[in-house]
Order: structure tokens, then sequence, then C-alpha cells
């Protein structure tokens, strides 16, 4: 532990000396090293940013869930024939919730495209009939002040909306819009609350920010000829989302009669496929600016190599006197391994200085948009950090070894004479 402590300490000693010779060369090769860390930190940054971005905007539509549409089968089944269309009827829902343990929510969802009017402004908008499990599932959430719709509104049939964030600005500008109706199918509706901003990347019918929602016992009785569109559920856990899946098919399919293994008897959207595309392009997309970044990296490790490979011929006659007193080849290399190292880990340093600097600078700008915001913010993470410790450090430890053992290489017998 001693001699290693002298050995470092004789390193420093010789850096300074290198440091008062080749002060524009070190510095140089430093800001170059410094350059390639604050490309690699910023883009990995850059990367983590835009994945956290695509993961929450697929999860904009709603976390794992499934959505089902009517279908028709494409295998005769039971004596029954193909093309048969399978609907979607009002008991189906109590039937799945009872039959089917893996599904912790579920939703109908009617739909229909309706006059909005509020004073003289008409928007023509879609109305969604949909029961409360609807919001939490579909990661819609009332803004400060309002709240979604709720068990008594569907028990009571009350005409409640709930508007998309988008929607209420077209309708009432900047006002508080909690507390006020509009009009819709000429009956007056009390808004009960306005959806928070988010990112929706997955979607289907349109957005969700331009869009209302209703209780579906107020939509039936609204719409006389109100039919289900769709099914919304979510199950008990991601893992159990393809036996939630089955157990549908296999449920309805002994409703309906209809082979459980015909899948487009009923179309079921999982989002779960979408979510794990956008994490595979999203780490994709970090790999690959990463790379980029270590090749920058690496054109300051091939300075820290013409460093020392200088270095080394500077000392051609020490090494020789180390190697005829008996020294051993790590005693030789050593030095200018820690030396190239040095080099490299202050570059390193003031590189990942100066990339968290302007990390904390563009998180306070006021930047907006929704660019912006499906790109998001550049964010440093303990993993960046490691992995840019692996790479500061590899190239350090190759810029380093190979003049070391060339330095190991010299012929005694040659570097003394050596002018």
């Amino acid at each position: 532990m001693r001699f290693a402590a002298a050995e470092f300490a004789l390193v420093l000693r010789l850096f300074r000396a290198d440091l008062g010779h080749q002060t524009k060369r070190i510095v140089l090769t430093v800001l170059a090293i410094a350059w390639g860390t604050l490309s690699i930190v910023l883009l990995l940054s850059f990367g983590e940013g835009l994945k956290r971005s695509l993961a929450r905007g697929s999860r904009g539509m709603g976390e794992g869930i499934g959505v089902v549409w009517p279908g028709a089968t494409t295998k005769a089944f039971m004596g029954l024939p193909s093309g048969r269309p399978i609907p979607l009827k009002e008991e189906d829902p109590d039937l799945l919730r009872s039959r089917i343990p893996e599904i912790a929510a579920l939703s109908v969802e009617f739909s229909k495209w309706a006059p909005m009017t509020v004073g003289t402004k008409t928007i023509n908008t879609r109305v969604r009939g949909v029961e409360p499990e609807f919001g939490e599932m579909r990661n819609i959430h009332a803004q400060p002040g309002g709240r979604f719709l709720n068990a008594r509104d569907m028990i009571e049939k009350r005409r409640v909306v709930f508007l998309g964030e988008e929607l209420a600005s077209d309708l009432f500008g900047t006002e508080d819009v909690v507390g006020k109706t509009v009009q819709i199918n000429q009956s007056t509706f009390l808004v009960v609350g306005v959806a928070e901003k988010k990112i929706q990347m997955g979607m289907y019918n349109g957005p969700d920010r331009n869009q209302s929602c209703i209780p579906a016992p107020t939509f039936k009785s609204t719409y006389t000829d109100a039919h289900i569109e769709n099914l919304v559920y979510k199950p008990v856990s991601l893992e159990l989302g393809d036996t939630a899946k089955a157990q549908l098919y296999r449920v309805m399919g002994q409703k309906y009669h209809f082979d459980p293994e015909d899948t487009r008897s009923l179309g079921i959207w999982d989002t779960r496929e979408m979510q794990r595309i956008n994490e595979t392009i999203g780490l994709g997309i970090q790999i690959f600016l990463g790379i980029i970044g270590a090749l920058t990296l690496l054109v300051g490790g091939m300075g820290v190599a013409n460093i020392m490979f200088a270095v080394v011929k500077e000392r051609t006659r020490e090494i020789g006197v180390k190697m005829a007193l008996g020294a051993k080849e790590r005693q030789v290399m050593l030095p200018f391994m820690l030396e190239a190292l040095l080099m490299t880990v202050l570059g390193g340093i003031v590189g990942t200085a100066l990339s968290l600097g302007l990390i904390a600078l563009i998180a306070v700008l006021p930047l907006k948009g929704e660019a912006f915001d499906f790109l998001g913010r550049p964010t440093f993470s303990p993993a960046i950090a490691a992995a840019t410790a692996v790479v500061l450090g590899t190239i350090g430890s190759l810029a380093g070894f190979f003049p070391a053992r060339h330095a190991s290489s010299v012929n005694p017998a040659v570097s003394l004479r050596y002018e």
C-alpha cells in the first residue's frame, strides 16, 4: 500500500514536470477529453430524456390496458359458419367481471359525434359514455378543482360532463370551467372537471384532449340508439395480461359460440406491445447516441496516446537506466499508464461538470410546444454516469497501455546511447 502511494506520488511529480515542458499540448489533450466527455454525457442524457418521454407518451392512453371491439368469425365452429358478426352487448361487462378474476377494472365506452354549445359558440366533438374506471385506466386525470365521473353520477344518471383540456379551452377560453354548463344534444350538462395536459402517442378515435366524457347511463338515456362501441379493461398486473386476454376470448367464445383461438372474432388492442416497442426504440436511440459520443471521446483518447508516446520518447534514457538497474516490466509500464489515466480523469471531470451545468440550464429554460414535450428534457442518471466512467476508464487505459508497452520493450543498451 505504501509502495503504491509512493509510486502515485512519483507519477504526479512526473506529470507536473511534463506540464511545465508541454503545457499547451497537455492542456489541449485534456480539453479534447473534456469535449468528448461532454458529448457522450449530453447525448446519453438527451437519449434518456427521449426514452422517458416515449415511455410517458405510450402510457398516455393507459398502461397495460386492452381495448376490445366487435369483430367477425373467420372459422366455422360448432356447426356455425364463419363470417358471423360478434357484437358487444350491455350484459357483457358484468359477465366478464364475474368470470375473469385477472381483470382488475373494466368500462364500457359509447361514442357519438355531437354539437356542444356554450353561448353562441358550437363545436362538433366526440362525446363518450363511460364508467368511472375509464379515467384511471386511460390515464385521464382532472385538473385541480375538478374531478372525473364517479359512482353517484352513474346511479343517478346525472347530466355531468368531463372535458378534454383543448376542448375546454376552445369553448371557454381561459375562464374557470368547473361549475359552468354546456349544451349537448339540446340538454344542459354541468362541467365537473377538465383533463390535465398529457402526452398521448397511442390513440383510437382521436386524442383525449378534444373529447368529452359523460356517464354511460346518461349517454344511453340521451341517445336511445346507443350501442357499445368498445370495452376497455386493465389486467390485475402486466404479467397477467396474456392470461386476461385468453380468458376474455374463452368467456366470450362460450357465450357467442366462436372458437377462442379465432382472434378475429373480437378485435383486441393490447397496448403492452406498443409500450414494449416504444421502450425498445428509446433504448436503441440512446445506444446510437452513446456510440457517437464514445467515438468523439475516442478522438480525445488518441490525443492522450500521442502525448504518452512523446513522453516515452523523451524518457528513453531514463527507461534504460531503470531497466539496467533491474526494474520489472510492471514498474516501467505503470507510471505511463497512470499518467494517461490522470489526464483522462481530469478531462472527464471537466467535461462532466460542464455537461451537468448545461443540463441544469436546459431544465430551467421555458421551452414549450408539442415538439419539446415529445423530445423531453436531457436527464442525467446513475446508468449514464456508470457508462461514461467505463468508457473513460477503457479509453484512458488503452491510451496509456500501448505507449507503456512500447516503453517496456526498449532495449536498455540501445536506450542508454539514445540522444
